[in-house]
């Protein structure tokens, strides 16, 4: 059988993957837990989302499915964040006669909730559809994810990458959590670039550790369950309640949908598109960079480098108009927020100097306005500036936002070794 659930944290505290790896503890008494728990990031864009807009799942072989069922069902209501008005939790059954059956249809509906906006209605007519059994808490929103992780449980062809999760104890909930620095700073050194995300080294931050109240002590991102376990081993730490080890859909760009036209983009979707740079960037109050882009027809948007993405601000604030850059990012108000970019070619870049005395090769000065300019050793004269080429301060090739600011499933450029052309990761 495999049980999903999401939607059971709020912004102050719990975690679906905490009381994920918690009931697979408790459910070993009814059966076997198989191979290990997956943990889904659904459409980041999603305004009703608690946090990180996570789903859970994992399947067990019980002879005692009622006994499961109600299990999962009494823990989700004894431990979601039910006061929140964000949370609203949904539990997701797939019994395991009927896995390849709902097989196809799970799997088109996975990938529409890591694409698309979707309604707690299209959940819950699918579920009808389908026979499933299923539990809703209030308006039964998490239905939505936790259909979505069946969806990729059964269809386990997706790109992915693993996360380590180590959670607090109880009692410490809420409180500073206790991790040493620099005993992060050493095992991210001793296993980057097959871990990423850990440390921000261009921002000097650990970003690894989460500030809010949830069980959550840290997490170590990577390519292979052996990579994050060994990790995760050179940290030293407050004690560790339990951990687990997710098999995810993040950084893995899985969210992203390839266009080639501005008219095709919507709000709430994220996007990667080939356009031109409109405008020169302007940087507004509070440190955002903002830009148009125009595509092949003419037509024009917004883009933003917004204050989180700390230094990528300044490699947005030199683009210029006739740059070709392909884009990636989430759009929300019409604005395309940058996730990574990819600089295909460069225009020329131009500015005005005083021109050169063509006797003694030294510049000329100006002869006041509007009356061009003089060599007063020389007795040369010229009636405008001269026109020179300035080398830009900027390579072809493919840049990111800092750790600090990336989104989950944005893929990082560590794993994008293999692409055509430069890559330049930021941590």
């Amino acid at each position: 059988m495999i049980i999903a659930i999401d939607d059971t944290d709020s912004r102050e505290g719990m975690c679906t993957t905490y009381l994920c790896a918690m009931l697979m503890d408790e459910l070993k008494e009814y059966g076997d837990i198989i191979d290990s728990p997956i943990l889904i990031r659904l459409n980041p864009t999603i305004p009703y989302k608690t946090r990180g807009n996570a789903s859970t799942a994992f399947e067990i072989d019980t002879n005692e499915p009622e006994k499961v069922m109600e299990h999962v069902i009494s823990r989700v209501e004894e431990l979601a964040e039910l006061q929140s008005d964000m949370t609203n939790p949904g539990i997701v059954f797939i019994p395991e006669g009927e896995q390849e059956r709902v097989k196809e249809a799970l799997g088109n509906f996975f990938r529409q909730a890591v694409r698309e906006v979707l309604e707690i209605e299209d959940a819950k007519n699918l579920i009808s559809e389908l026979g499933l059994p299923s539990k809703g808490l209030k308006n039964g929103r998490g239905l939505i994810g936790a259909l979505a992780a069946c969806g990729a449980m059964l269809n386990p062809g997706w790109d992915h990458t693993y996360e380590y999760l180590a959670y607090r104890e109880k009692d410490a909930w809420g409180t500073p959590r206790e991790v040493d620095e620099e005993s992060v700073r050493k095992a991210d050194l001793e296993t980057y670039p097959d871990t990423w995300d850990t440390v921000d080294c261009a921002n000097d931050l650990v970003v690894c550790v989460p500030h809010a109240g949830d069980p959550v002590l840290f997490g170590i991102r990577g390519n292979s369950i052996d990579v994050v376990t060994r990790t995760s081993r050179m940290i030293s730490s407050e004690p560790v309640e339990r951990y687990m080890v997710y098999r995810t859909d993040q950084g893995t760009d899985l969210h992203l949908i390839p266009v080639e036209k501005i008219a095709d983009i919507r709000d709430l979707h994220s996007y990667t598109i080939e356009v031109t740079v409109a405008t020169d960037p302007q940087t507004i109050r509070g440190g955002h960079t903002i830009f148009s882009i125009r595509d092949d027809s003419g037509d024009e948007m917004d883009c933003a480098a917004y204050e989180p993405t700390k230094n990528f601000r300044e490699l947005a604030r030199k683009f210029i108009p006739g740059d070709r850059i392909v884009f990636s990012g989430s759009v929300k108000n019409s604005t395309l927020n940058i996730e990574k970019i990819k600089i295909i070619s460069l225009a020329e870049k131009y500015e005005s100097v005083n021109p050169s005395c063509p006797e003694c090769g030294k510049n000329m000065k100006s002869a006041g306005k509007g009356q061009g300019y003089r060599c007063k050793k020389c007795g040369t004269s010229a009636d405008s500036a001269e026109r020179v080429e300035v080398e830009r301060d900027i390579e072809t090739g493919t840049y990111e936002v800092p750790p600090c600011a990336r989104r989950h499933l944005a893929m990082p450029l560590v794993r994008c070794m293999k692409e055509n052309g430069k890559i330049f990761p930021s941590r």
